[in-house]
């Protein structure tokens, strides 16, 4: 389970991510961690894509984190699954690290039950943020 702290998506993210997760039901195409994108996004306060402030992850951010047990530092960008390429550390928002981010921002640590057990992460920068960079589009 992820900690409870507050997060914010945008209102066009929000949109998306439905729409994404309405399909996936329509097809009976089943994912492990879609019940958990869903909860994490109805209780998002949802923003204005021009309100949304730099350091929050959203929708195609580039980000850092780092495992609070280890030292290692990872970057990637959150996608949907259709844009997921690990060789360009793209990573589909329906995997649970990804779901994890999503909504928090910079100094947050969050915990979330990825396949090696509970871990705790901190989200250490967002690299780029598409909002912040006028790519509302995206």
């Amino acid at each position: 389970m992820k900690t409870q702290k507050k997060l914010s998506i945008t209102n066009f993210d929000y949109i998306r991510l439905k729409n994404m997760i309405s399909e996936y039901s329509k097809r009976n195409k089943t994912n492990a961690n879609l019940e958990d994108l869903l909860g994490e996004i109805e209780r998002a306060q949802k923003v204005d894509s021009t309100k949304i402030p730099a350091n929050v992850v959203t929708m195609n951010s580039i980000i850092e984190i780092r495992n609070v047990n280890e030292l290692d530092f990872d970057e990637f960008q959150l996608v949907f699954p259709e844009e997921s390429n690990s060789a360009e550390r793209k990573i589909s928002i329906l995997a649970p690290l990804a779901t994890a981010c999503l909504g928090y921002k910079v100094g947050d640590i969050i915990q979330w039950n990825v396949p090696h057990g509970i871990q705790q992460f901190q989200i250490t920068d967002v690299k780029y943020q598409p909002e912040a960079n006028g790519h509302f589009h995206l």
